[in-house]
């Protein structure tokens, strides 16, 4: 199916199948990758490529180097593993450097897990590190007095929630993004929490859901503190959760990424498990939550995973790469199909504005804003299903501002449509929902509350 206004656009999913394809008419030979993350946990991506030295090696690379960044960017991971082609370990080992062509991905692994990002070569796939990718429960325990405290870029919300129930829930405005003194950080969660625990007769656990990636509860790289300094993070920031949870009281917290708490809310709301939540906003932001109802501690930073094989699509300016989904499911998208549907832009607006201009057009049925919508849905189809390549998926949540209005609607039929046309399967096997805002939002502030158990 093509994309109604970016008729270019090669979806990775069908080119990686079209790749399996063609090898498996001729000489083949296993590709075995393996991504370490915190804790020995490690996960496992096996492929037939073309037999090295028979003419396919740039080939093999490329869908390679593609499956290595997913793997990272999904899982998580400063350790990459590789057997079955010394060719492919070399071209990756050289991409995986300071001055390399993935030096953001490196600079990224190596901060969040500190330490440094290593690719080593496995000379027999027999010697490789096995799958070890065990979740462990997190949330769901709705016993006793919690916090539950969500961080955004605009604003900061708290609740108060007493054996499951909302009993005091706020939201206040505030710009983390711009504010380089980390106290200003501090002193708002800190007044969030103590507003909440004062509805409270005590404070039995407190749960946090932020955007960024989170490891035992430490903050390793969060948009919310962009502004503060390299030093600072190191000094002020990167205890702070645990820190304000000092001030309340000895009790039991969990942090946990905005897009999994989300994703959590989605699966206790809907009672079920394998929930996908992706978020179309500034950025794409994801979660999951898997078969057994846990998150998992992957990475799900979804916005630097590629989902389009083009080269010669749009470039994210942060990492440096080629179509990433930052660029396919946020504001970001919808203005760069706005010329291509014949809808100027005027250039003093932000990027917020801009797609607001474009969400005012659909509300009109304008069909040049329906198009933009049609487009991303094509784009979410095919991206469904590369990321069931990764995921065991039964529920998609879409949310995030570029969703809501007329266009939401538009950009979901889309993508069932294409999931329905091409991969029925999975068309048969996946629901697409679209979350009441209003539910959504109680539904976060009661899912990060229960994230912790109280000991």
């Amino acid at each position: 199916m093509i994309a109604k206004l970016e008729p270019e656009f090669m979806p990775m999913v069908k080119v990686i199948d079209d790749f399996k394809a063609s090898v498996a008419k001729t000489e083949s030979t296993e590709l075995y990758i393996a991504v370490e993350r915190n804790g020995g946990l490690t996960a496992v991506y096996k492929m037939d490529i073309y037999k090295e030295n028979t003419g396919h090696d740039e080939e093999n690379y490329e869908i390679a180097e593609r499956i290595i960044k997913t793997l990272l960017w999904a899982k998580g991971g400063f350790k990459v593993f590789i057997a079955g082609s010394k060719y492919i370990y070399d071209r990756i080992a050289d991409d995986y450097r300071i001055g390399g062509a993935r030096e953001f991905d490196y600079n990224f692994m190596s901060r969040v897990y500190e330490k440094e990002f290593e690719v080593v070569y496995v000379e027999n796939i027999a010697d490789a590190p096995l799958e070890n990718d065990v979740s462990s429960p997190v949330g769901r325990n709705m016993d006793g007095c919690r916090i539950g405290f969500d961080a955004g870029g605009s604003d900061r919300k708290v609740s108060a929630v007493v054996d499951g129930e909302t009993v005091y829930s706020e939201e206040v405005v505030w710009f983390p993004k711009t504010e380089s003194d980390p106290q200003y950080h501090y002193d708002g969660i800190l007044s969030a929490m103590k507003t909440a625990a004062s509805y409270m007769p005590r404070v039995d656990a407190i749960g946090v859901s932020s955007a960024g990636v989170y490891i035992d509860n430490k903050i390793k790289v969060a948009s919310l503190f962009i502004k503060v300094s390299d030093e600072d993070f190191e000094n002020k920031v990167k205890n702070m959760y645990i820190d304000v949870a000092k001030e309340i009281g000895d009790v039991p917290i969990e942090v946990a990424n905005d897009g999994d708490v989300t994703a959590l809310a989605g699966a206790m709301s809907l009672e079920d498990y394998n929930v996908f939540g992706v978020a179309m906003g500034t950025s794409e932001a994801a979660g999951y939550v898997d078969k057994d109802g846990n998150i998992t501690g992957w990475l799900n930073e979804l916005a630097f995973v590629p989902v389009d094989f083009n080269k010669g699509a749009m470039v994210d300016e942060w990492s440096g790469d080629y179509g990433c989904g930052v660029k396919y499911f946020s504001q970001d998208a919808v203005i760069k199909l706005a010329p291509r549907a014949g809808i100027e832009l005027d250039e003093s607006l932000s990027p917020a504005e801009k797609l607001k201009v474009v969400q005012g057009l659909m509300e009109k049925d304008d069909e040049r804003a329906a198009d933009i919508y049609d487009t991303i849905g094509t784009y979410f189809g095919y991206a469904i299903a590369y990321y069931s390549m990764f995921y065991e998926i039964k529920h998609v949540l879409i949310m995030g501002r570029v969703t809501s209005g007329k266009g939401g609607a538009i950009l979901l039929d889309k993508a069932n449509q294409v999931l329905k046309e091409e991969y029925p399967d999975l068309y048969n096997k996946i629901t697409l929902h679209i979350p009441d805002e209003k539910a959504r939002r109680v539904g976060q502030s009661v899912a990060a509350a229960s994230l912790p158990k109280i000991k």
